[in-house]
């Protein structure tokens, strides 16, 4: 027995050293992640899909396979299947560390904006900027998406993040100067804009915007060269020949102004609310250049198209009654000498059995003339200022208080004031207590027939 005792512990010492050798081998296996599947790569299309979907077959979470087909369809503009991918593939992230969330989710979001899913876009990079708040491509197009949302301090964040990220990309330069410029910060806005044209010169909506820029920050000549410059452009001219003609309007420069928003006119596409827009102040402009046919013609063709545009309707009836009454166009739309004329002759006719004797005659630009008379009566004698106001609108308050003022200063013992509109109810009242006489449209052209009739 004793001669086996040997062979049994050698038999023994074997099974223990074997029992040693599996328990490490399961250990290992236990312990070391497992390795991991080869990612598929190829330039071939057809054998990424046909490796991908078999690898799939065999397991449909295979992350490997679902990210070479999304990234497939990423590259190839099938943007559909990418979202499709990607989506499978952010479900897995929780229980699965090896995928790149932050890449699949921005990915997703990227999918999403390419087939105008603003909505399910904007959550996804929003979800992405919590992972990584420095990546470019991710800043630029939340900029973007909240520029489309009209969100434009949310747009100006981000485009100055992409911008601090990648300072000369042209597109985050334009935006961020059209997000100054929607958000009224108009100096910010003129220097990225004039960047941005620098780089891209043929960028026309960049160059408006940039004259709009001028034209709010008082640089008149500046946004007048651009406007001017793109007027015949097909898409802006329009909106450009009407900034320049209103700009040349305002500067009673009705030549050029009927030029430029006659230009407006002539293209082929152009929304209604600019056209009705350059119709009407068209019209105004050759009212004040003495052709009120055709501002007549004009105002009749808004109102065809659309009779509760502005105060359409009361413009045309008025000027309908100017072309019947000489006097009424003399004094609203004469040149300033036959004005004057006219309003001489009032003054010196305004009372009854009086000699009138015309002290002095002041012309405010082309908006009113003060005269003022010394009046001889049987019965008295006193010093009368007169205003005449070249408009068929209504006269306010302060211009009563600046002529009352005037009055005051020539010591004139009566005051009146005649106009072919009408006055605000704060302006009557403002006369009821002082020697100031208001008379209207209806009063003036009493006072035209007045010298019409034949001396006696």
């Amino acid at each position: 027995m004793w001669d086996y005792i040997p062979y049994i512990v050698i038999t023994f010492a074997v099974l223990v050293f074997l029992g040693l050798i599996v328990s490490l081998i399961l250990r290992r296996d236990s312990s070391e992640p497992k390795k991991k599947k080869k990612k598929i790569r190829s330039k071939d299309r057809n054998k990424i899909i046909r490796e991908a979907n078999k690898r799939l077959i065999q397991n449909p979470k295979d992350y490997e396979a679902l990210n070479a087909l999304a990234d497939l369809y990423f590259k190839e503009g099938i943007y559909d299947k990418a979202m499709n991918y990607y989506h499978t593939l952010i479900d897995q992230c929780a229980t699965n560390l090896d995928i790149d969330e932050f890449e699949v989710t921005l990915r997703y979001g990227l999918a999403a904006f390419k087939l105008q899913n603003y909505d399910e876009a904007y959550k996804s990079m929003v979800i992405a900027f919590t992972m990584n708040e420095d990546n470019f491509e991710l800043c630029y197009n939340l900029g973007y998406l909240e520029y489309l949302k009209k969100d434009y301090e949310k747009a100006l964040a981000f485009f100055r993040r992409a911008q601090s990220l990648d300072s000369e990309h042209v597109q985050t330069i334009r935006f961020l100067g059209h997000s100054y410029f929607r958000n009224r910060q108009y100096t910010e806005a003129s220097e990225e804009l004039r960047k941005a044209i620098e780089f891209e010169p043929n960028d026309k909506e960049s160059l408006f915007a940039l004259a709009q820029c001028h034209y709010e920050c008082g640089h008149i000549d500046r946004a007048l060269n651009i406007f001017s410059h793109l007027r015949l452009d097909p898409k802006l001219g329009p909106n450009a020949a009407l900034f320049s003609g209103t700009i040349h309007l305002k500067a009673y420069n009705y030549q050029k102004a009927i030029m430029d928003l006659e230009i407006g006119l002539k293209h082929k596409k152009i929304p209604l609310e600019v056209q009705l827009e350059i119709k009407y102040r068209l019209a105004i402009a050759y009212l004040k250049d003495g052709n009120m046919k055709r501002a007549l013609e004009l105002l009749e063709g808004i109102r065809d198209v659309k009779p509760d545009y502005k105060d359409v309707l009361s413009q045309i009836d008025q000027y309908k009654e100017l072309m019947s009454n000489k006097d009424l166009q003399t004094f609203l739309m004469a040149p300033k000498s036959e004005f004057l004329t006219l309003c001489r002759k009032i003054a010196a006719n305004f009372f009854e059995e009086s000699k009138a004797k015309l002290l002095n005659i002041a012309l405010n630009k082309n908006d009113y003339a003060d005269i003022l008379a010394e009046i001889h009566t049987k019965r008295w004698e006193d010093i009368v200022l007169f205003r005449f106001i070249r408009t068929t609108g209504t006269t306010g308050e302060l211009i009563i208080r600046d002529f009352y003022t005037s009055c005051k200063d020539h010591k004139a013992d009566r005051g009146f004031c005649i106009t072919a509109g009408d006055y605000s109810d704060s302006a009557k009242q403002f006369v009821e207590a002082r020697l100031i006489d208001l008379i209207d449209k209806k009063g003036i052209v009493a006072l035209f027939r007045k010298l019409r009739r034949p001396s006696t």
